[in-house]
């Protein structure tokens, strides 16, 4: 080994070590991962498993076909695909598991912006045993109590079972829509407008114990209190969100401490977001410490959402810890660099010497 390699392997060691991530308890932190079907090229939806653990299903956007796909994160291949019989899916855009254990599917997307008068919300069983299959879901026709729109986001409440859908921003602001108590396979559910919420929603999602309401934009994502009233203020944290290509996709892991975010595209990427702080779920906040910071990416790709007129978008970037870090960062390097130059110049002497 040179005196150059040495020199190397002690900076790289001192900068894993100040480096954020490097800590050995974060090694069972849910890891970003790669869609590898070449059937999905379009996944605009994402809900995690309880029952299997590390599987997520998507699907994808219209004109694909009326298929759910379960897809094993540790490998990124699919390890099971529902064919929704009956189903047109025509333009699906969410999916999401409701406290019965079902997937609950919106086919709620309307590229006219209001051109069709009833969407689609299907509902589905998980199934106990991953295997292909194909199954008859139940069918529920929907209609706004203030006239058809497009929209991308369906939640389904973990405790209370009632489905909600956020409408998208385009000439008006998105709002959100509560649906009836229980759903009807034979009535029309009419879903009434609940609350503003000036923001182009691509998706969203409920945390596992129903106190936090996560939606995430194309760049931008916000999270909500959530109350037994419904929707309450807004947690003015920064929430970070990936650079992707075309953002589509949210969902809590099972444990609410991270949000998994999807991407459309071909082989689209995974990507966790640790939350943190006010940001997590009631349940995850007791006991913890005091926490000044906000979501923390747990792996790279997690960028602060754009500026805007958003409270918790026009915050200053960067938290105490983000400085801390870079301190860190910059005496690591300034160490490195004294003893390059310290091993550089005993190098030069002992040249000088056997010379």
């Amino acid at each position: 080994m040179t005196v150059w390699s040495a020199a190397a392997g002690v900076m790289s060691a001192a900068l894993l070590a100040a480096a954020p991530g490097a800590d050995p308890a974060q090694d069972e932190a849910p890891q970003r991962f790669t869609i590898e079907d070449e059937r999905i090229t379009e996944s605009s939806g994402l809900a995690a498993s309880t029952r299997h653990p590390g599987v997520y299903w998507t699907h994808n956007d219209s004109g694909y076909g009326p298929y759910l796909y379960a897809v094993d994160a540790a490998t990124g291949q699919t390890v099971a695909t529902l064919t929704l019989q009956g189903a047109e899916m025509r333009d699906v855009e969410a999916i999401h598991f409701g406290p019965d254990g079902a997937l609950y599917v919106g086919d709620i997307g309307d590229n006219f912006d209001g051109g069709w008068e009833e969407v689609w919300i299907y509902r589905v069983p998980e199934p106990e045993v991953l295997a292909d299959a194909t199954v008859v879901p139940d069918v529920y026709r929907v209609r706004y109590d203030d006239g058809p729109r497009d929209a991308e986001s369906l939640m389904v409440h973990p405790e209370t079972g009632r489905v909600y859908i956020a409408s998208k921003k385009r000439k008006e602001p998105g709002a959100l829509y509560a649906g009836p108590e229980t759903l009807s396979t034979t009535e029309v559910n009419t879903f009434e407008r609940v609350a503003d919420i000036d923001l182009w929603m691509t998706d969203g999602a409920f945390s596992p114990d129903g106190t936090r309401l996560a939606l995430r934009g194309y760049f931008t994502a916000r999270m909500y209190e959530w109350t037994e009233e419904g929707l309450g203020d807004q947690i003015n944290r920064q929430l970070l969100i990936p650079a992707q290509p075309q953002g589509e996709s949210v969902t809590f892991t099972p444990d609410g401490r991270y949000l998994m975010y999807g991407s459309e595209g071909e082989r689209s990427e995974v990507v966790p977001v640790e939350l943190k702080g006010e940001l997590l779920p009631e349940s995850l906040r007791e006991g913890e410490p005091a926490d000044e910071g906000e979501g923390e990416e747990s792996d790279s790709g997690a960028v602060p959402p754009a500026q805007g007129n958003d409270p918790a978008e026009s915050e200053p970037g960067g938290t105490a810890e983000d400085s801390a870090t870079f301190s860190r960062l910059l005496m690591t390097f300034a160490l490195g660099t004294v003893l390059v130059v310290a091993l550089r110049r005993l190098l030069f002497s002992r040249r000088r010497r056997d010379g």
